[in-house]
């Protein structure tokens, strides 16, 4: 029995994602810059294939003014060399004016041929310190014009920030059917809550306690009932698998070995999400942890204490890993964004290792939102207008 109920109740499979360090986030040792892994195209999309090939059905790519790459320009990079894998793309509400960014995201959808998630994100722009009022404001007007351009003939809104009246949607139309691409959103402050219950798909959370994972469904799961709907629930947090348990936690504690705590300080105060309300409940977590690190059997918070945002990692061997996602899907946790440092070789340690034991699946195709052959848009099959 599932926490709270699920928009994929019955689902039998879970969608695995894995990261692409966009953001000057990849590091052999935690907190120590090293060239080879910089934030460059050639590294990025390298990420990407590699996921792919290891059958990770999903992959984000975050949002963040830091050295590295363009989300939406990266992702249109990427459409040509990959076949299979979904983008969870970031896109930071504002930033785009909200009916080109619709349009922005129909041609990305029709170039994956409906491989694309969003991740919606409502936080400060570079040199922008906006209330956090005005900002959930702002992100609840932008998606309800998305959803308005793929799903209405017309975009017609008159809100605080945005007013538009009779703008045609054909140049908006998604790939995908039924509702266009599905909007995973995460953020722990009540407007964040109610923005995601409102109006996303996919309610994101970053690793805590299973009993404060499970409260923070339950506040999540009260929101969309009161607007007669249910979520799924995703999971963010970092991996770290062995054959051992102690091999993992050795190689835990060899990824802080050369970590400068003021230096990791740097690094965490420079991410724009830095003084959200989710960054200190990770910080939460890494104070009620024990000397080890470890806030609960195999989460370990050491990652924390040189990043901003997702701030743990699951530590163990695979039947230990195996076991704790078991435990999170039984929860009603259907989707999971994993990642490791170094990207490439945990993506390949995940992979042999954890992959071949879990039934995947895209929750597009299972929400019914990818058409089986290229759709009666402007941009696919219909009339040219």
């Amino acid at each position: 029995m599932t926490v709270v109920p699920v928009t994929s109740a019955d689902l039998d499979a879970v969608e695995v994602s894995w990261f692409s360090a966009l953001c000057s986030d990849d590091y052999a040792f935690l907190g120590v810059p090293d060239g080879a892994l910089r934030s460059s195209w050639e590294h990025c999309s390298e990420i990407v294939k590699t996921a792919e090939r290891q059958g990770f059905r999903n992959i984000l790519c975050p949002s963040s003014y830091q050295v590295g790459q363009d989300t939406l320009s990266f992702v249109a990079g990427c459409a040509p060399i990959t076949d299979k894998i979904n983008f969870l793309a970031a896109i930071r509400c504002g930033e785009m004016q909200p009916i080109m960014l619709a349009r922005t995201v129909a041609t990305l959808d029709h170039m994956l041929k409906g491989r694309l998630t969003l991740n919606v994100i409502s936080s400060d722009f570079p040199g922008e310190v906006a209330p956090s009022d005005y900002r959930y404001k702002r992100s609840h007007e932008v998606v309800e014009i998305l959803r308005q351009a793929w799903t209405r003939d017309t975009i017609d809104f008159e809100g605080e920030v945005y007013q538009f009246k009779g703008v045609p949607t054909d140049p908006a139309k998604p790939y995908q059917q039924n509702g266009g691409p599905l909007l995973y959103f995460g953020g722990y402050s009540p407007a964040a809550q109610e923005l995601c219950g409102a109006q996303c798909d996919v309610y994101l959370m970053w690793p805590e306690t299973k009993d404060q994972l499970a409260q923070r469904m339950r506040d999540v799961h009260a929101r969309a009932e009161a607007h007669g709907r249910t979520l799924d629930y995703g999971l963010r947090i970092h991996m770290i698998v062995r054959d051992t348990e102690a091999e993992a936690r050795e190689y835990a504690e060899h990824l802080v070995s050369k970590l400068d705590d003021e230096y990791g300080q740097l690094i965490r105060s420079r991410a724009h999400d830095s003084i959200s309300l989710g960054v200190a409940h990770q910080a939460r977590a890494r104070e009620l942890a024990d000397k080890f690190g470890y806030v609960e059997p195999n989460v370990w918070t050491g990652v924390g204490r040189a990043r901003s945002g997702c701030g743990a990692a699951l530590v163990g061997s695979t039947d230990q890993v195996m076991s704790k996602i078991d435990e999170y899907r039984k929860m009603g946790i259907r989707a999971f964004i994993f990642s490791g440092y170094p990207h490439l070789d945990e993506a390949e340690h995940f992979g042999a290792k954890v992959m071949p034991h879990l039934k995947t699946c895209s929750l597009p195709h299972e929400y019914g939102r990818v058409p089986a052959e290229t759709p009666a848009t402007p941009l696919g099959n219909g009339e040219r207008r």
